[in-house]
């Protein structure tokens, strides 16, 4: 080992003790392949369609649709969101804190509005997350994640991406676990929130 690098690891060893650094947290799912299943379908604006095949995939789920978001403005979303809660769906969305109590038009009031169940996460510099996670129990499972913002500027204006897995249960219960983990230490919305 070089000296410079050995007087480097016990600054930071030094520093985490003293608790100047905290340590980081193992992660939760090391990189990990999942055996292949269902099938993979890319989108990308300006072009497609992203957010039809997102209500979609909203308008098809069963039993639990579980999203995370950093930016979410495009009430056509909300709305599929809040249809799926009103017809029995679990719907549940983590939200970067920042963004829904900054951003005037943020989609997110309307989904506690209507009782859709809602944290704010601000544990964070950005909870970034863009993903959407329907039936993850269930073999047909769906999960949406990309740089797509669920906001009308990611559909009409920006170049962005989506990757969605359909009928893949591994990578659904994946960012479900992620989800749950997060969720346990963000704040649930409260009438006052916002």
């Amino acid at each position: 080992m070089r000296p410079d690098r050995g007087v480097r690891l016990a600054v930071v060893a030094a520093a985490v003790a003293l608790g100047s650094i905290a340590p980081m947290p193992p992660p939760v799912h090391a990189a990990s392949a999942l055996p292949g299943a269902g099938t993979v379908e890319l989108a990308f604006t300006p072009g497609d369609a992203i957010d039809t095949r997102i209500v979609a995939v909203i308008d098809g789920a069963q039993r639990e649709v579980l999203v995370q978001a950093f930016s979410f403005t495009q009430q056509r979303l909300a709305r599929a969101l809040i249809a799926a809660h009103r017809r029995g769906v679990a719907v549940a969305v983590v939200a970067d804190r920042a963004q829904t109590l900054e951003t005037p038009h943020s989609a997110v009031r309307d989904l506690a509005a209507a009782g859709v169940p809602v944290w704010l996460d601000g544990n964070f510099a950005a909870a970034h997350n863009k993903v959407l996670i329907a039936d993850a129990g269930l073999p047909r499972a769906t999960t949406v994640t990309g740089s797509y913002n669920f906001t009308t500027a990611a559909q009409r204006r920006n170049a962005e991406n989506v990757i969605i897995f359909r009928d893949h249960p591994g990578v659904a219960q994946a960012y479900r676990d992620n989800f749950r983990r997060l969720q346990a230490k963000a704040q649930r919305w409260s009438r006052g929130a916002g």
